[in-house]
């Protein structure tokens, strides 16, 4: 019998070639599991980091013989199991081999399938989203829907290296509280990889942005506000009053991208989403603003302004 004071396995599992260790370190490697068990026995497969807290995994031995020998072994040993330092408790699993090693979602990629829980499709921008993983590395393309397990993001970086940074650091975490809505309280991340490698982004849009092609067409449709026609007691038609700015950029001598606009017209007030497209041979720009006061302060201060010193990109 062990002298420890909790019990390594549960004596009353039925013997098999596959064991389930526990408390493990924190992503303790598949190399720290085979030097454990591999005096018992060969080992033909592992899976790591399993649970809540990446702290289980499982080992498969060629044959029955040589768990029952490991487990045997510690169930009588005075010193229980150790990795870096941890007691490893180990038992017994129920499943009799390990189908896959690593499934479709734990594959290293550089495109990470994010499930925000906890939130409907509003309530997260595609702003907070880039702000949020864009800590780890550029950010190329982004993709927002809803499913079944509710909303979900694609996100796309340089390589598999960036996104596992990304993946380590926030799956599990919650969106800092100062940059959701008020009446959401709580909201998780859940993360794993994507089989895809190239995001394909045909607009910009308020649920899709590729950040590395500022020129992509825009879907005006996405942008709310859209200003209608006002006609005045004259029979005149009159500019509507509206919390959407459209802005025609003239004399382009240099790139006009949706970052440049926000440093812009942010000045102002909080810019809530930005549209640029093509339109009759020219460059316009949607920018829509939470209320029409602001919008209106914004017009007045740079309607015939420049954005670059010498005349160039008049708005």
């Amino acid at each position: 019998m062990s002298t420890s004071s909790q019990p390594q396995f549960r004596y009353t599992q039925t013997p098999s070639k596959v064991l389930h260790l526990r408390n493990l370190p924190w992503e303790c490697t598949e190399e720290e599991l085979v030097e454990l068990c591999k005096p018992f026995g060969k080992i033909v497969n592992t899976k790591c980091n399993v649970g809540a807290n990446r702290n289980q995994a499982f080992v498969e031995f060629v044959d029955l013989n040589q768990a029952i020998s490991m487990v045997s072994y510690y169930a009588s040993s005075s010193e229980p199991a150790h990795i870096r330092g941890k007691t490893v408790y180990i038992q017994y699993s129920n499943r009799h081999e390990i189908v896959n090693n690593k499934s479709p979602g734990d594959t290293p990629g550089n495109v990470l399938l994010v499930t925000i829980e906890g939130v409907e499709a509003n309530d997260v921008t595609i702003e907070t989203i880039h702000l949020v993983f864009s800590a780890f590395g550029f950010v190329h393309k982004i993709a927002t829907f809803e499913k079944a397990a509710g909303f979900q993001a694609l996100i796309q970086f340089t390589d598999a290296q960036t996104a596992s940074a990304a993946k380590n650091a926030l799956d599990g975490r919650s969106i800092p509280r100062y940059l959701l809505p008020d009446h959401v309280t709580s909201c998780n991340l859940r993360i794993s990889y994507s089989a895809h490698t190239d995001l394909n982004i045909k607009f910009q849009s308020h649920r899709s942005r590729d950040y590395t092609n500022p020129y992509l067409p825009v879907n005006p449709t996405a942008m709310e506000g859209l200003m209608q026609p006002v006609v005045g007691p004259d029979g005149k038609k009159q500019e509507p009053q509206s919390n959407v700015l459209l802005a025609s950029i003239e004399n382009m001598q240099y790139a006009v991208t949706v970052d440049v606009l926000h440093t812009v017209f942010s000045a102002f007030g909080t810019v809530q989403k930005i549209a640029i497209f093509e339109k009759n041979g020219g460059t316009q720009a949607l920018i829509q603003y939470p209320d029409v006061t602001t919008a209106a302060v914004a017009k007045e201060s740079l309607e015939g302004h420049c954005i670059y010193d010498g005349g160039y990109c008049l708005q």
